[in-house]
């Protein structure tokens, strides 16, 4: 009985011993299965690719450029090159004190939206612009399983310039293309056995050496020696001068605004400029349609100090004619009725076409005649508004100086049916017009029709706008008081035009006025008021 007793206990004990091994065993295969299966916290692959800065590095990294996600101080200073650093001699500075106001929007709207687009391309940083500073993933030609840095091996390499036309030098072309700031240089990384430099304007004057003057010269080459990117784009970039002429309103629509059009629509808004000879008071000006072309605010090429890397750059800008384009030649076969079309979108214009028959039973036409100041004026301007007030006609008399608010002239340019003036600058703002309206262009002494039909004439075609010439007779111009009437001036003014331009400019442009015979000109006001009418 007590050894069935102790083979019972014995028993008992080995049960138990059992149950707690079990009990430890079921412990242990638990715990091992929560370590094993629970999951691991590492550092995201955003995290590793842009690992976090210091605050000196961050610092520095703004150095780089004048875009690199600025403090609200740093962009009053940098945004559009603001004052402080870019100092000059600005005709208009009492006008530019909007500037951070316009261009605060821009900045705020850009970071949102590199904001919202952070979750699906990881190695580009939020900035405020189309760029990454520093960020040597995407300067160096190496991949990553998400997305290549720079993906210049994808991109097809060439080079090519045009030098043949006779308005413009262009080179385009695309693979790793970098522009150090504040240089003169766009360098094109290639092989050393292709090494080659190309010098030239980026003006849309070519042979004007009075425009060129003004114009820095930049050298386009092919070359390894290049500089280490610090700013990297992920758009193409062009390339051009505000030097020249600009200032006066015929060369800043004929010679950059557009040529810029005819270069730079075809890309949507994706596209960054970088602007040699930048005047910040003249972009400021045009603003509105600098920021209707591009997303991203302008590069000083002069005084910007990063080095921009992009995989497509076009220097030059492209332009066909006088202030006008040709559509076999323009890319997407724009034509001056698609930049009209542009100019009333950027500027806010809200008529889109001429009123009919219908729409004048209401009012008056309007009539805008453009009143120079200088040489070409109208003696007689009361006499001629007089006569459009008896025609029925709703007079507007205005010196056509655009001034720094482009938008708000171009409005008012934009509700008269029928504009008139002579030969000169003021005329350009035939481009604020709705199509159908009329352009009576008045021709002064000296042989000048062919010169005033190729700089308005046929560009005030090209925007299905009516177009009437006035030439004027000998009787008509101040001429008669300076010169008796067997003079050369009045025999044989082409003898003039054989001596040069500015022979014939001084002679028959910068020191003669107008005036008008009045019983004359009234047909001409006639034949406009019968184009409202068809």
């Amino acid at each position: 009985m007590v050894n069935q007793m102790k083979l019972f206990r014995n028993a008992g004990q080995s049960q138990r011993f059992r149950f707690v091994v079990l009990v430890i065993g079921c412990f242990l295969v638990s715990m091992t299965f929560i370590v094993v299966s629970r999951p691991l916290t590492f550092p995201s692959l955003s995290s590793r690719l842009r690992p976090q800065k210091s605050d000196a590095e961050r610092e520095k990294a703004a150095d780089t450029s004048s875009y690199s996600a600025p403090s609200t101080e740093k962009k009053k200073e940098e945004n559009f090159q603001g004052k402080k650093n870019h100092t000059i001699d600005d005709p208009i500075e009492d006008d530019k004190t909007g500037i951070d106001e316009v261009m605060e929007t821009t900045v705020e709207a850009e970071e949102e939206r590199t904001d919202r687009d952070e979750d699906h391309n990881r190695m580009t940083l939020p900035t405020v612009s189309n760029y990454t500073i520093d960020d040597t993933l995407q300067v160096d030609k190496k991949t990553t399983p998400e997305q290549p840095a720079r993906e210049v091996k994808a991109v097809e390499k060439m080079l090519s310039c045009d030098f043949s036309d006779p308005r413009v030098d262009i080179c385009e072309m695309s693979g790793d293309i970098r522009i150090p700031g504040n240089s003169s240089d766009v360098i094109f990384v290639e092989s050393p056995q292709r090494d080659q430099a190309f010098r030239f304007r980026p003006y849309a004057r070519k042979g004007d050496q009075t425009a060129f003057g003004r114009v820095r010269e930049l050298t386009v080459k092919s070359s390894t020696a290049a500089p280490q990117c610090t700013v990297s784009h992920n758009v193409p970039a062009v390339v051009f001068s505000t030097g020249g002429y600009t200032g006066n309103l015929f060369h800043d629509f004929t010679d950059v605004l557009i040529p810029l059009f005819l270069t730079a629509r075809q890309y949507d808004g994706e596209v960054q400029f970088v602007v040699s000879d930048m005047n910040p008071w003249w972009v400021y000006k045009y603003r509105l349609l600098f920021q209707k072309l591009s997303k991203y605010p302008p590069i000083d090429f002069d005084k910007d100090k990063g080095v921009h890397c992009f995989t497509k750059v076009v220097v030059g800008l492209r332009a066909n004619k006088e202030l006008s384009i040709d559509p076999a030649r323009a890319p997407n076969g724009y034509s001056m009725v698609d930049f009209g079309k542009f100019m009333r979108s950027a500027l806010s214009l809200e008529r889109e076409s001429m009123s009919n028959i219908e729409d004048l039973a209401g009012r008056r036409p309007r009539i805008l005649i453009v009143a120079r100041k200088r040489s070409r004026k109208f003696v007689n301007l009361f006499e001629i508004a007089q006569l459009a007030e008896q025609l029925g006609f709703e007079v507007e008399v205005n010196e056509a100086e655009v001034g720094s608010d482009v938008a708000q002239f171009a409005k008012l340019v934009n509700s008269v049916d029928v504009m008139v003036g002579v030969h000169g600058a003021g005329l350009t703002n035939l481009v604020f017009l709705p199509p159908n309206a009329t352009v009576i262009q008045v021709v002064p002494w000296g042989g000048l029709e062919w010169l005033s039909m190729l700089d308005f004439g046929d560009p005030a075609k090209d925007m299905k706008l009516n177009y009437v010439q006035y030439s004027i007779d000998i009787e008509e111009s101040s001429l008669t008081e300076q010169y008796p009437r067997d003079h050369p001036v009045f025999k044989d003014p082409f003898s003039f035009h054989k001596q040069g331009f500015h022979v014939l400019r001084s002679t028959f442009m910068a020191n003669q006025n107008v005036k008008l015979d009045i019983n004359k000109f009234k047909s001409v006001l006639w034949k406009a008021l019968e184009h409202i009418i068809q």
